[in-house]
């Protein structure tokens, strides 16, 4: 019998084995442990329930990624996995003895249920490599006794059966069960439900959170005594928060209150390296402490439609934790009063690391572009490049073009169309459009060899598309 035909008799025994169900579940004890992740895939597929509960109470591996299987909830198989662990823990079994260790319910891939693992007493496979590299990372859980439970949670106007099934089950069982969640998103969801939410999870293991909740400050403020505990959040993106929506924050003396308590919990986030801030505006003095009060560099910064003024500029310019971003994102920022002298400076000083810049939609006029291109040309490591929405005539762009010929990293350029294109209302004029764009191109392609590049004018109101010029010109729907 050679390797190739293994499996496949394999599969034709395990299909044979789950036509008797109980059989199936009689001959678990004696089954070898190679054939587990087989066995618990088809039975996963045929939807056998009766038959996961049972290979759960037994499982004889320190991990079991269902997540990687459940590509959508199921809510009949999470049942039946959770009653299977519930018979694991009631059974009269020293808690060293108990093999499973963590349940991952994460739809993410995992290696686990493709690899063969292989004779007990055989070499070394690569499953038994990944379960000592897990049991490493488990030691401190298994020295606990208490079982580990993985999920992401998105969290969208209500609680669906899915969800609330878990966190009921894993409520009941907060001496035995540790319910960690790594990434959570709440959308507009109610306080109050978030709350209960939270006091379920260990904020602990919280590594990426996204609030798009519509909430006011005061809200925020509440939510702010949960921020302070989640030391390992990595990634923080805020979204659409209101100054005032309830009449007990009546007083600017009120907001500015919230949003000190709020921006003083950054300073216990000594893991944070990404920060998104959509439609949100803080102060000068609140942005200055914010940034101030962050410990670690950040790689991603993002502060997206709201406007920025030239104190706000000057703090990110100076802030040491900025000078290592990776990734810096100010699209919808309105930067057209402002003095370019501090963005500058923020480019320079992130000039060796910085590797996307998006400034779609900046407002950005010849004079700040002009001021920023030396400390531009600098940025050696940049791959993205994103100024579409800004007005920048025909002679600055090409200045811009000539100032990238040393960045060799770039793979994708978005330039606006210049402003030769437009009449004076506004309105594209196509022949200038047709023949300005491609003579940008050609002086791009004197410079260096790009490899993904094009210039588009702003969206058409009507029809919501671009005319794009990338080495042909694709008119927007009206035009065409």
């Amino acid at each position: 019998m050679s390797a190739q035909d293994s499996p496949t008799l394999l599969k034709l025994a395990v299909l044979r084995l789950l036509k008797d169900e109980a059989l199936a579940i009689s001959s678990l004890q004696y089954l070898p442990r190679a054939l587990f992740p087989l066995l618990f895939k088809e039975a996963f597929n045929h939807r056998q329930t009766n038959v996961l509960r049972a290979m759960v109470a037994v499982w004889p591996f320190p991990f079991l990624p269902l997540g990687t299987l459940m590509k959508t909830p199921h809510l009949e198989i999470l049942q039946a996995v959770l009653d299977g662990v519930d018979m694991l823990w009631t059974q009269k079994v020293l808690p060293r003895r108990r093999k499973l260790q963590v349940l991952d319910l994460r739809n993410v891939h995992h290696d686990f249920w493709d690899v063969w693992v292989g004779p007990e007493d055989g070499g070394r496979s690569a499953e038994a490599v990944c379960e000592e590299q897990t049991a490493k990372r488990l030691h401190r859980y298994v020295l606990r006794r208490r079982l580990k439970v993985v999920t992401d949670l998105c969290l969208r106007f209500h609680l669906n059966e899915h969800q609330a099934y878990l966190l009921q089950w894993a409520q009941q069982r907060r001496s035995s069960i540790r319910l960690c969640c790594v990434k959570m998103q709440i959308w507009a969801l109610p306080a109050y439900t978030v709350r209960k939410v939270l006091m379920v999870f260990q904020p602990d293991s919280i590594q990426e959170l996204e609030l798009n909740t519509g909430w006011s400050l005061s809200t925020l403020v509440h939510f702010a005594s949960y921020l302070d505990q989640m030391r390992n959040l990595q990634k923080l993106l805020i979204t659409r928060i209101h100054k005032n929506t309830f009449k007990v924050l009546n007083t600017s003396s009120d907001i500015q209150k919230c949003i000190t308590k709020f921006v003083s919990q950054f300073s216990k986030l000594n893991s944070l390296q990404h920060l998104s801030m959509n439609g949100i505006y803080f102060s000068s003095e609140h942005m200055k402490q914010l940034f101030r009060y962050l410990k670690t560099p950040l790689e991603t910064l993002s502060i997206t439609m709201c406007k920025l003024s030239h104190l706000d500029l000057s703090s990110l310019s100076q802030s040491q934790s900025l000078h290592q971003l990776k990734h810096l994102n100010l699209r919808l920022v309105k930067l057209i009063d402002l003095h370019p002298v501090p963005f500058h400076d923020l480019l320079r000083s992130v000039a060796d690391t910085l590797q996307t810049l998006e400034l779609e939609g900046c407002w950005m006029v010849d004079s700040q572009l002009i001021a920023l291109l030396p400390a531009l040309s600098q940025c050696s490591q940049l791959t993205r490049v994103n100024f579409y929405d800004n007005d920048i005539s025909m002679a600055v762009l090409k200045d811009l073009l000539y100032h990238t010929a040393n960045l060799s990293q770039l793979t994708q350029e978005l330039y606006p169309a210049p402003l030769e294109c437009y009449d004076d209302t506004g309105d594209v004029l196509m022949g200038r459009f047709v023949q300005l764009c491609p003579e940008l191109m050609e002086t791009l392609m004197t410079i260096r060899q790009p490899k993904r590049v094009s210039f588009a004018t702003y969206i058409c109101h009507e029809c919501c598309q671009r005319c794009v010029y990338d080495l042909e010109t694709k008119l927007c729907r009206c035009r065409q």
